[in-house]
């Protein structure tokens, strides 16, 4: 199983300090942030697309290939890229691209994106975006996979003779994760594909998103791609840590009531961290939440921890990926090993 760290490259003032980063500063330390990642021992580092503010996380590309240019071994992935308002011919080209520099270090998540207002400034409405998901894909599929290609789709100009370069590294294309929220559509398409998975597993209760799972799994089988327990599936998790319990409960909670998300769903702290997947408290906490994860969703390829969201401050995210690598990493992997 890898484990990963998922961030989705939000600027947001502080709600304990008051201090808004910039721009510039937020996307260095989203550098500095999966260069400690793949130190500390972490599998994956993945970075969501946005293009509407608070986030800064519009070219994920481009900020995966600056972290490849200083990594050697980790995973570069997104969470998610959107494959309904970008251009099926540039992420093709994008992460082939990625995919030579970063020496095969590279797969890619895609979703059709949860900001309804995006769509028109890309040229596209929302009330498509299940019909856009499925044709940009096939497209996609189709570019990585073939030469010279003859293509016409209802949402894109048609393609004569094309050829998407540069051509996937050794001429395997980079890995494909569907991320879904609720959707049974994304998760058939994922199932068709034979393709991985997954789902976000936070701010819901798990049991939502084990429904998503289930249906994936058994739609898996029904494509022909081996038994439901053969599924390829990963899950999200938001989690603070400190060595004791309390102390990160004392230091989450203003983050929590701070964020958007949260602040919405009505519930206490104490309540999301007992129906949804998210965990704030000691290292054995977070071992003892994600061993239930398969029970769940059944066994699982990836694990994505998020935790540098809401203004919290750069140094303590810092002294979380250190504690987690060392005593939570090591035992989640011998434990799920087993």
């Amino acid at each position: 199983m890898e484990f990963g760290t998922l961030s989705i490259g939000d600027v947001t003032r502080d709600p304990v300090g008051g201090k808004l980063v910039s721009e510039h500063e937020r996307l260095h330390a989203l550098t500095r942030i999966a260069v400690h990642a793949e130190e500390a021992g972490f599998d994956v580092f993945a970075l969501g697309e946005h293009h509407n503010p608070p986030y800064i996380s519009s070219a994920d590309s481009t900020v995966l290939a600056y972290i490849a240019a200083q990594t050697t071994r980790i995973t570069l992935s997104t969470g998610t890229t959107l494959i309904t308002t970008n251009d099926p011919v540039k992420i093709a080209e994008d992460f082939a691209t990625l995919q030579h520099l970063s020496n095969g270090r590279v797969d890619l998540m895609l979703g059709r994106g949860n900001t309804p207002m995006v769509y028109p400034w890309f040229g596209y409405d929302y009330e498509d975006s299940l019909g856009i998901t499925f044709e940009h894909y096939e497209l996609l599929r189709r570019l990585w996979r073939e030469e010279s290609l003859d293509w016409v789709g209802r949402y894109r100009a048609p393609l004569r003779q094309f050829t998407s370069v540069p051509r996937p590294l050794n001429g395997a294309p980079p890995f494909v994760w569907h991320g879904s929220i609720s959707s049974p559509e994304i998760a058939e398409q994922a199932a068709m594909y034979g393709d991985g998975f997954f789902v976000n597993n936070n701010f819901a209760p798990m049991e939502h998103y084990a429904r998503s799972v289930e249906l994936y799994r058994e739609r898996f089988a029904a494509h022909g791609h081996g038994r439901p327990e053969n599924g390829i599936v990963g899950a999200g998790g938001g989690i603070w840590v400190r060595p004791n319990s309390q102390d990160a409960l004392t230091e989450y909670r203003p983050y929590f009531d701070a964020h958007p998300i949260h602040s919405r769903s009505g519930l206490s702290l104490e309540q999301e961290i007992a129906r949804t997947g998210l965990t704030v408290g000691s290292p054995a906490q977070v071992i003892e939440k994600v061993l239930t994860f398969p029970q769940h969703f059944g066994p699982l390829r990836r694990v994505l921890f998020g935790f540098d969201y809401g203004g919290i401050p750069e140094a303590k995210i810092h002294e979380v990926i250190d504690l987690v690598g060392s005593e939570v990493l090591p035992v989640l992997r011998r434990e799920l090993a087993v």
